[in-house]
């Protein structure tokens, strides 16, 4: 591989900052793979194996990270977060990524399009922190591209939008503004949309790729793990695996950003409280009914709304029984050593 400085990796001033006396004789590395009890890190020197010092759940894919050359001392802040509600019946979060300058959402130009689910990895990448970049597919295929690249740029005001085939060298190039001199393009999307071929093409490797469906649409999985690569631009990629479920939480910032004219016609309506849902007054019917606004749009903002408050209240309620589990623990112990030791603290 390549060998990179610091900047090159994709280190900035937002690391450097966050480093103190304390940190002497610790060396910065940013994490390539996560494992179940190891942490594959890339450096200036070359690429190390290292010992987490809390659950690998803590770290993500792209994390910066102080090491003493064969342990994860500390993390750094992220400059940017991607996280969900962990899929099954466990309330918590799930980290995907960190420190990703753009969220390429990858879709097809085909049955796989669909406007809620880009809507919700647009409201991921804004609650992250990270730039909205829609990558349309199997443009070649489609017999109306430039229609499915109007869609998709009507989505939001803050999107950049390209459709492309992802087999041609050429036309994936176009992407390399987005993964180059360092910065660090993340892919997102269903299996069978292009992502593996994607990286391929921006990498130099030559994952294994598989077939479609054609009745839906629908892959099978090609990635399985999440992997900080180099691209032949000189940045950085993370391929991530198809998520078959995406959870928000803690997004109501990301939503808003998304949904921006629905939250302005919201703070016109007569009553704060308003549920627009047939109020007097309500500025959002309002442009329902002159034709200004979607009623499905006002639908899938309200299903978001819906979903983030409930996974962030479970969320929120799981760590608050989690802390009250772990101080119970502590005076459990702490009695039991005072009655073993009277003059135990």
């Amino acid at each position: 591989m390549t060998e990179f400085d610091l900047t090159g990796l994709g280190w900035s001033a937002h690391f450097a900052r966050q480093m103190g006396d304390d940190d002497r004789g610790l060396a910065p590395a940013r994490l390539s793979e996560v494992h179940r009890d190891r942490l594959r890190a890339l450096t200036p020197g070359g690429a190390l194996s290292l010992l987490p010092v809390e659950s690998t759940g803590a770290y993500a894919v792209g994390d910066w990270v102080l090491s003493d050359g064969s342990r994860a001392v500390r993390r750094l802040d992220p400059t940017s977060d991607l996280t969900r509600r962990a899929a099954g019946r466990e309330a918590k979060l799930q980290r995907i990524a960190a420190n990703v300058d753009t969220l390429g959402i990858v879709t097809s130009c085909n049955a796989d399009f669909n406007i809620a689910r880009l809507e919700r990895y647009l409201a991921l990448a804004h609650t992250a922190g990270c730039l909205p970049l829609v990558v349309l597919t199997k443009a070649d295929m489609a017999r109306d591209a430039d229609d499915y690249l109007r869609r998709a740029q009507r989505l939001s005001p803050l999107v950049t939008a390209i459709a492309l085939d992802a087999t041609d060298p050429a036309e994936v190039a176009r992407l390399a503004p987005w993964c180059k001199d360092g910065q660090t393009l993340a892919l997102v999307g269903s299996s069978g949309v292009g992502k593996t071929t994607l990286r391929n093409t921006l990498t130099g490797e030559h994952e294994l790729t598989q077939g479609i469906r054609e009745d839906d649409a629908k892959g099978r999985h090609t990635t399985t793990a999440r992997s900080l690569v180099p691209t032949q631009a000189g940045g950085w990629l993370i391929d991530t695996p198809g998520m078959r479920e995406l959870q928000l939480a803690d997004a109501d910032e990301g939503i808003g950003a998304v949904f921006e004219d629905i939250e302005d016609l919201a703070r016109q309506c007569r009553f704060r409280d308003c549920a627009h849902a047939g109020e007097p007054g309500c500025a959002v019917q309002a442009a329902i009914e002159t034709g200004a606004l979607d009623p499905d749009r006002l639908a899938r903002w309200d299903k978001l709304r819906r979903e983030d408050r409930y996974n962030s209240e479970t969320v929120a309620e799981a760590r608050a029984r989690g802390k009250a589990f772990g101080k119970m623990v502590r005076e459990i112990s702490t009695s039991k050593k005072r009655r073993h030791d009277p003059g135990a603290p």
